[in-house]
């Protein structure tokens, strides 16, 4: 490619980009929804034993967003980079392009034609929707060899709430899952240091989150 781009990342790349970068912005994109319906059977699980990340899928809402973060890349170093990014995403994560708006203006992009890697209900990774419960207990026991399951959901939660934006989807299954490692008395993850910061967020938002209902 040999030109500068830029790449939007919504799920571990929030937090854990592993490559150089000139810039970061946080942002978003219209008209999509985050979700733990992919399976990930290279990072978070294992074949026989798949962990659950995220993916985006359409949303019927106009109003629907999806925050992360945006990555500008030197041209020097675009080759290079997507070739990591797409070993990296090489679980069912195809390429696109998008717009990304950022929190000073919803009718101007602040990045245009950034790429996204994104896992369509085509892939055969992909495990599609479940019970909330269901996804929870799945990522509370899965791990591979990038981790374990539930770091992965915590780090997300935990970047998005510095980013002080609104992700039930995200913020629901990381309360089910602490409540899972508690009950199971599973102290491996310190479990202990997310559970006053997610006691704080379920006491402020407690209102909201009992009305929300998912896309």
């Amino acid at each position: 490619m040999s030109e500068e781009i830029w790449v939007f990342g919504y799920g571990s790349l929030v937090w854990r980009p592993d490559f150089h970068h000139v810039d970061r912005v946080p942002g978003y994109i219209k008209g999509w929804k985050r979700r733990f319906w992919q399976g990930s059977t290279d990072h978070r699980g294992v074949p026989e034993s798949p962990g659950r990340v995220v993916t985006l899928l359409p949303s019927r809402k106009e109003t629907s967003i999806v925050w992360g973060v945006g990555y500008r890349i030197a041209k020097e170093n675009s080759d290079e980079i997507l070739s990591y990014l797409d070993y990296r995403e090489k679980g069912g994560y195809t390429r696109s392009f998008v717009d990304v708006f950022g929190k000073s203006s919803s009718e101007i992009p602040i990045v245009r034609n950034a790429i996204l890697y994104c896992a369509t209900s085509e892939n055969p990774n992909y495990l599609g929707p479940a019970p909330l419960l269901n996804i929870a207990k799945q990522i509370a026991v899965s791990q591979g060899p990038s981790g374990k399951n539930p770091e992965y959901l915590f780090n997300l939660a935990k970047s998005l709430r510095e980013m002080e934006v609104e992700d039930n989807h995200v913020y629901r299954l990381e309360r089910e899952v602490l409540i899972i490692l508690n009950d199971s008395q599973d102290l491996t993850l310190s479990v202990e240091k997310f559970t006053q910061k997610i006691e704080t967020h379920r006491l402020k938002h407690s209102e909201e989150s009992q009305s929300a209902i998912e896309n």
